[in-house]
């Protein structure tokens, strides 16, 4: 696992260099403690959430991980995916996760620590299996089966890279929100606006953007907003997290509904991550993703993750539950 004294570090230097007095880093790091209440600047958000993913071991197989408010009526469940994966791979040694399937079953609390229990279903010559399970008072909030494999040579191929204009031709979020704020719904435009440990370049204009015909797909670029050390599951673990993100709505932009006043009750039911090579995210990464069926009250999404050169490094797939808003709804227990 990874060292965090040295993880959190990289993003530390980074803002004490640019100041370069010692002073500036002991403010930013007093800036970093207040991030719950959102003053902390994108580059101490990602050194919190690197510290985030470094769980107190318990026991040989048990570990206690704590959570962020980032805007979400519950914990995100990109972080306790994330932080699932970093369990897991604590328990392995010289191989890497290539796949994970998470099922949501509850919401998280922000106020509550996560136990993380790992179960070591298998060690075989080439692939290793753990189930992990996640809960906050007595109860299981999310459950996830995670494969890892030995380094093997094989057959290649890949789908090749959509033609998209690249990351440095378009705005970034804050900058979205600020120009868009006449006609983006006041919800939307805080989600876009607040800080985040990565940066956001949508290709494609929102689907409320007047003109727009909305479409069952996006495509957007996105990195961490500060350097990452050398260490591949940690790189697994912010890929995981952060593709989170956008899924769901992109099955809702077909509909013409999204984070406005009105938007519907959407919460994610299951999550699936393929790492096909290796990664990192604090290289732009673009997120091509598109919204095949949505049935039953459920979407579904699947996406690729390309590199800029054009490399596929990685696949997921999520469904959530899509459901118009009714005062008579109980509320909904499962992680959005």
């Amino acid at each position: 696992m990874y060292d965090i004294e040295r993880s959190t570090s990289v993003a530390d230097d980074a803002v004490a260099r640019s100041t370069g007095t010692s002073r500036a880093r002991t403010k930013h790091r007093s800036r970093t403690q207040q991030r719950a209440r959102g003053r902390a600047p994108a580059k101490a958000l990602l050194a919190d959430l690197i510290r985030v993913l470094s769980l107190e071991r318990l026991e040989h197989h048990l570990f206690r991980g704590v959570s962020r408010d980032i805007g979400t009526p519950q914990v995100f469940g990109g972080q306790v995916i994330a932080q699932a994966l970093a369990a897991a791979c604590q328990t392995v040694a010289e191989r890497s996760a290539h796949s994970l399937h998470a099922y949501f079953l509850r919401r998280g609390d922000f106020h509550a620590p996560i136990i993380y229990q790992v179960e070591r279903a298998r060690d075989g010559a080439s692939f290793s299996s753990r189930r992990v399970s996640a809960t906050q008072h007595g109860e299981e909030i999310l459950n996830m089966a995670v494969s890892f494999q030995s380094p093997e040579e094989g057959f290649e191929h890949q789908l090749a890279m959509p033609d998209v204009p690249p990351p440095e031709s378009l705005p970034s979020a804050h900058r979205l929100a600020a120009d868009s704020c006449a006609y983006m719904p006041e919800r939307l435009r805080k989600v876009l606006a607040r800080d985040k440990p990565f940066d956001f370049r949508f290709v494609d204009p929102l689907h409320f953007m007047p003109g727009v015909d909305a479409q069952c797909a996006q495509h957007l670029w996105f990195r961490a907003i500060g350097g990452v050390p050398n260490d591949a599951c940690l790189h697994s673990c912010l890929l995981a997290y952060v593709s989170d993100y956008y899924l769901l709505s992109t099955a809702l932009r077909a509909h013409g509904t999204g984070l406005g006043c009105d938007a519907p009750l959407a919460v994610s039911i299951d999550h699936a991550v393929w790492f096909h090579r290796a990664v990192r995210v604090d290289d732009w990464l673009l997120y091509s993703i598109d919204s095949p069926s949505a049935s039953g009250a459920r979407g579904f999404t699947r996406a690729s993750i390309f590199t800029r050169d054009g490399r596929l490094i990685a696949s997921t797939a999520q469904e959530g539950l899509m459901r118009a808003r009714r005062a008579s709804r109980a509320p909904l227990e499962r992680i959005g």
